[in-house]
């Protein structure tokens, strides 16, 4: 009983609210500016990653920045697809905004 690891729970926890602050995210960031900014989900994935990689010794800590990682990159992906929810009606459309599907 006194040897319990309790890494993988952290490291799924953490997983669950990193997913879950990223969809907000993604919406709030369709709403206000489209998927023009797509590619700061990008560098951001892309520097988690590369933190895990080169800096980063502690297992845990290495788990979670490759969650933030892949997170990040899947929400380039839902980005797109937001925009189209947004077209569909599914979603509230930004009325201060012009959308490409608009004449």
């Amino acid at each position: 009983m006194e040897n319990l690891h309790f890494e993988g729970l952290l490291i799924g926890v953490a997983t669950f609210l990193i997913i879950g602050i990223f969809h907000p995210i993604v919406i709030k960031m369709e709403y206000y500016t489209g998927t023009r900014y797509w590619w700061t989900f990008l560098v951001a994935g892309l520097i988690a990653l590369l933190v895990g990689l080169f800096f980063v010794e502690n297992i845990v800590l290495n788990a979670i920045l490759g969650a933030f990682a892949f997170s990040a990159f899947w929400g380039i992906g839902e980005l797109f697809q937001q925009e189209k929810r947004v077209q569909k009606g599914w979603f509230p459309r930004n009325p201060k905004r012009r959308y490409k599907w608009d004449k």
